[in-house]
């Protein structure tokens, strides 16, 4: 968390096994409700695209395709209302980092876009219906520097104060 702003820092850098090891294991929870659980298979597919490419990323692409296609067979449902109930997942998240990121330039998804400025985020066009819906994030606030270790970054986390970031998301014409 940046001090300055009360948001989130800009840029998170995990290891590569973290990365790999958080989805299969958020999928593995969500087991039981299968379209969810292909949702986040989905997601973890479009959010790491860019690696696609890269050796290191086969066994992770291949894992979440195939957990994917059979969680999806598992719904009962296809591939196309996947791709379709996605985009609103991929638009929810791209909300939420620009809230959290306070990210000011206009980010643009499919034919949305997401413009952050004070403490209100608009979408263009309006997913909403015409409502302005209140956000709120709770986080820790943290000094914007590199952690020397796991143990290094758990003691700054316990020593961090707790912080809750307001606003608003309304939708445009």
């Amino acid at each position: 968390m940046n001090p300055a702003t009360g948001r989130v820092a800009d840029f998170v850098n995990v290891p590569l096994a973290v990365r790999h090891r958080v989805w299969p294991r958020a999928i593995r929870r969500l087991e039981d409700r299968p379209w969810t659980a292909a949702l986040v298979a989905q997601h973890a597919l479009v959010v790491y695209d860019r690696y696609r490419w890269e050796p290191d990323w086969t066994p992770f692409f291949s894992g979440m395709e195939s957990a994917r296609d059979s969680l999806l067979q598992a719904s009962g449902l296809t591939f196309d209302e996947l791709v379709s109930d996605y985009e609103f997942v991929r638009l929810a998240d791209l909300i939420s980092l620009v809230f959290c990121m306070a990210i000011t330039h206009p980010q643009q998804f499919g034919h949305w876009t997401v413009q952050f400025a004070g403490d209100s985020l608009v979408v263009t066009p309006d997913p909403f219906g015409n409502a302005v819906i209140p956000i709120e994030v709770n986080a820790r606030a943290l000094r914007d520097q590199p952690f020397r270790s796991d143990d290094d970054l758990r003691a700054a986390l316990s020593a961090a104060k707790n912080v809750t970031v307001s606003g608003t998301v309304s939708g445009a014409a």
